[in-house]
C-alpha cells in the first residue's frame, strides 16, 4: 500500500483515545475522595500526560501509515489497544471514586479494586510499549515524556502486586487487551447510585492470588536511608537521588482469640489480620518491607535483625541472597484501608503520643505535641511579631531532628508556612521557605507540600525573595523534584527560568543550589527545551571558560545531560564548545574528563562534521589515554568516541 501523508488521518485515529483522556481529566478536576483517592489521582495524572502525544499525532503533517491503518497495520493495533486501555482506566477511576465502603465493606472488594488498578496500569504500559515511533513525526521531548510515563506505569504496576511474570497473575494479565475485569464479582454493579460498566473478568484462581497479595508481592522501589539535614548540607548536582529518613512506628493491639460476633464489632477487640502483623514484633505494621525470601516484616525490626549480623530470614530460616528491603506498597495500602474502615488509628510515625526510634524503642512526645501545636497556632496570629517569632522557632525545630519534622507535619504547619511564603515581611518569608526546605527531607512531608500547592509560591520566592530565600527555594525545588511526577509540575511552573537566572547572578551558594535543581529537573526530557530557551547553555559555557569560576564540574555535569537534546546541541555548537571540551579531556579532573567525554559523544552522534572537528583538534590522544585510565563511565564514552573516529577515517 502507498504511504499517506495526511493530518485528517491523524485526527481520525487519535479522536477516540484523546476523548477518553479528556474524560479522565474532567473526572479528576471534580476531585477524588474515599479509599482510593491516591490511586485515582495517580492514574488520572499519568493518563493526562498522554494528551501531548495524541495531540502531536493529530496535528502532525508527516504521518506515514498504511491506508488500512484501522485493520491490519501496526499503528492501528497500537491505537486499538490504547483506546481499550483508556476505556478501562476511565471506568476504573469512576468506579473506585464512587466506591461505597459502607455498602461493600469486605476486604475482598478492596483487594480486587487494587488488583484492577494493577491490571489497568499494566494495560496502559503494555499499549505504550508498542508505540510505532518510526511511523510518526514525534518530537524528542514528547518521546521522552512518553518513556517517563511508561516508567511510572511500570513502577506503579510493581507496587500494586509484584512482578507480573509470576504464576497466575501473569497468565491473567497476558489476556488480550479487550478482556475486561469485573470489579465486584457481578456485572453492571451500581456504585454510589451510578451505573458502572464491567472492567474485566477474574477467574477464581486469580481471586485467590489477589487474596494472598499481602504476602510476597514485590516492588521495584528500594528502601531509603537517613540523610544529613538539607539546610546545613546539600547534595551535589551529580546525584539524582536523595535518601530520606523514615522512622517506623507500630502500636501493638492485643486481640483475644475467642470473642463473640458482637464483641468483635468493638474497636478495642478487633482481630487484626495475621498478614498485617510483623512476624517479629507481632504488631500492626506501618512500614512493611519484603526481604529476599518474599517474607514481609516491619522495616525497623528486620533492619535491627540484619544490623545484628543475621543473614537468614527470621520466619523461614532461609539464607538471604541479598539484604535489600523493598517496600510492600500493596500491603501498606491494605493496612491503611483496613484501619480507616474499622475506625482504628492508623500506624503512623506518630501514634498515641509516641514516636518509635530507630532502635525500636519508643519516646513519649506528648509534651512536644502540645508545644508544637501551640506554636503552629501562633503562625496565624494577628501580631506580626508573634508570627515572626513562631516561624523562626519552627525553622530551628525543623532543622534539629526527624521527630520535629514529623510532629510539625502532623500539626498542620505546612499549609500555613506555604501561605507565609507570600508575606510582605522579608524575615517571615526567609524563615518560612527555609522551614519548608527542612520539612521536605521527610517523605510524607513532601506529599503534604505538594498538596498545599506550594510550587507557585516557592517559584515566586525564587524570583523576588532575598538571596538567602532564593538559595533555599532552589534547594527545596531540588528535593521535591526527586519524584518524577514533580519534575513535570515544577518544570511547567516557570521555575526553570528563575533557576537559570540564579545560576547566572546568584551568590556562590545560590549558583550551586540552582545547578543542583536544574540538573535534576533536566533529567526529564520535557524540561530540557525549557532550560535551553531560558538561556542555560550560555550560563554553562561561561562557567567553563571563566578562569575564576569554581563550577566547572557542575557545568559539565548539566551539559552532559542536555547534549542529547537537539536544541541544546545547536546552542552548544553555536558557542564553539568542542575545543574547550577537548582541552578538558587533557587537563581536567577525572570527573570533568568523564563528563566532557559524555558530552562530546552526544554531540558527535550521527554528526560527521563534529567528528571531523574532533580529529582536527587531536582528540584521539587524550581519548586513548582516557579509555585506559579513566573512570568506568569515562572509559566507555572514550572507547565509543574512538570507534567513531576510526570509522570516519575509513569513509
Amino acid at each position: 500500500m502507498a504511504a499517506a501523508d495526511t493530518t485528517a488521518l491523524g485526527g481520525g485515529v487519535t479522536a477516540a483515545p484523546l476523548r477518553l483522556v479528556r474524560d479522565v481529566v474532567r473526572i479528576s478536576i471534580a476531585g477524588f475522595s474515599g479509599f482510593f483517592k491516591k490511586d485515582c489521582t495517580d492514574l488520572a495524572r499519568r493518563v493526562s500526560l498522554l494528551a501531548h502525544l495524541l495531540e502531536e499525532i493529530r496535528d502532525s503533517k508527516k504521518i506515514r501509515v498504511n491506508s488500512e491503518v484501522g485493520s491490519s497495520s501496526f499503528s492501528g493495533s497500537f491505537f486499538a489497544d490504547l483506546t481499550l486501555a483508556l476505556q478501562a482506566a476511565k471506568r476504573l477511576v469512576f468506579a473506585a471514586n464512587n466506591f461505597d465502603s459502607a455498602k461493600f465493606s469486605s476486604d475482598g472488594a478492596t483487594k480486587k479494586i487494587l488488583f484492577q488498578f494493577q491490571c489497568v496500569t499494566w494495560k496502559l504500559e503494555k499499549a505504550l510499549s508498542n508505540f510505532p515511533y518510526d511511523e510518526f513525526d514525534i518530537s524528542e521531548e514528547v518521546q521522552e515524556q512518553i518513556e517517563l510515563v511508561r516508567a511510572q506505569l511500570r513502577r506503579a504496576t510493581e507496587r500494586y502486586g509484584g512482578p507480573l511474570n509470576s504464576g497466575v497473575l501473569y497468565r491473567a494479565l497476558s489476556q488480550p487487551l479487550d478482556k475486561e475485569i469485573d470489579p465486584f464479582q457481578q456485572s453492571n454493579r451500581l456504585m454510589g447510585g451510578l451505573h458502572v460498566e464491567n472492567i474485566g473478568n477474574i477467574d477464581h484462581e486469580v481471586t485467590k492470588k489477589v487474596e494472598c497479595l499481602a504476602e510476597g508481592c514485590r516492588s521495584v522501589d528500594h528502601a531509603s536511608d537517613d540523610v544529613q539535614n538539607q539546610e546545613s548540607e546539600r547534595n551535589s548536582p551529580t546525584s539524582s537521588e536523595v535518601s530520606v529518613s523514615k522512622d517506623s512506628d507500630s502500636e501493638k493491639i492485643n486481640s483475644p482469640s475467642c470473642k463473640t460476633q458482637e464483641e468483635n464489632k468493638k474497636p478495642d477487640s478487633l482481630v487484626i489480620p495475621d498478614d498485617f502483623l510483623c512476624p517479629i514484633s507481632l504488631e500492626l505494621m506501618r512500614d512493611p518491607v519484603i526481604v529476599a525470601t518474599g517474607q514481609t516484616y516491619e522495616r525497623s525490626y528486620i533492619q535491627r535483625w540484619i544490623d545484628c549480623g543475621n543473614t537468614t530470614c527470621p520466619k523461614t530460616q532461609q539464607k538471604l541472597q541479598h539484604l535489600t528491603l523493598t517496600t510492600n506498597y500493596v500491603l501498606r495500602s491494605l493496612i491503611s484501608h483496613w484501619c480507616v474502615k474499622n475506625n482504628v488509628e492508623q500506624p503512623t510515625a506518630l501514634m498515641n503520643g509516641r514516636i518509635k526510634k530507630s532502635d525500636g524503642s519508643f519516646r513519649d512526645v506528648t509534651g512536644d505535641i502540645a508545644a508544637i501545636e501551640a506554636l503552629v497556632r501562633k503562625l496565624s496570629s494577628r501580631s506580626i511579631e508573634e508570627r515572626r517569632a513562631a516561624v523562626a522557632e519552627i525553622r530551628s525545630l525543623s532543622k534539629r531532628s526527624t521527630d520535629n519534622r514529623i510532629l510539625l507535619g502532623e500539626a498542620g504547619a505546612i499549609p500555613i508556612l506555604v501561605n507565609l511564603l507570600t508575606s510582605d515581611d522579608g524575615q517571615i518569608q526567609d524563615n518560612a521557605v527555609t522551614s519548608i526546605l527542612n520539612l521536605s527531607i521527610l517523605d510524607d512531608n513532601k506529599g503534604l507540600i505538594m498538596l498545599a500547592n506550594a510550587i507557585p509560591s516557592i517559584v515566586q520566592v525564587l524570583r523576588a525573595g532575598s538571596m538567602e530565600a532564593k538559595e533555599n527555594a532552589a534547594a527545596t525545588l531540588f528535593c521535591l523534584s526527586l519524584a518524577d511526577e514533580n519534575k513535570i509540575i515544577i518544570g511547567a511552573s516557570g521555575a526553570i527560568p528563575a533557576l537559570v537566572d540564579l545560576l547566572q547572578n546568584g551568590s556562590s551558594r545560590g549558583k550551586k543550589d540552582a545547578a543542583t535543581a536544574l540538573f535534576n529537573l533536566c533529567i526529564y526530557q520535557g524540561n530540557k527545551g525549557r532550560a535551553v530557551r531560558a538561556g542555560i547553555i550560555t550560563a554553562l559555557l561561561k562557567m567553563l571558560t571563566d578562569s575564576s569560576s569554581c563550577m566547572v564540574d557542575e557545568a559539565l555535569t548539566i551539559l552532559s545531560v542536555l547534549a542529547s537534546h537537539q536544541e541544546a546541541k545547536l546552542a552548544i555548537m553555536n558557542g564553539s564548545t568542542i575545543p574547550v571540551l577537548v582541552d578538558l579531556l587533557r587537563t581536567g579532573l577525572p570527573r570533568n574528563k568523564e563528563n566532557a567525554a559524555a558530552t562530546l559523544l552526544s554531540l558527535c552522534r550521527r554528526d560527521n562534521e563534529n567528528i571531523a572537528r574532533l580529529t582536527r583538534l587531536g582528540a584521539a590522544i587524550p581519548l586513548s589515554e582516557l579509555a585506559k585510565t579513566g573512570t568506568e563511565r569515562a572509559k566507555r564514552k572514550a572507547t565509543s568516541l574512538l570507534e567513531q573516529l576510526r570509522k570516519s577515517q575509513h569513509l
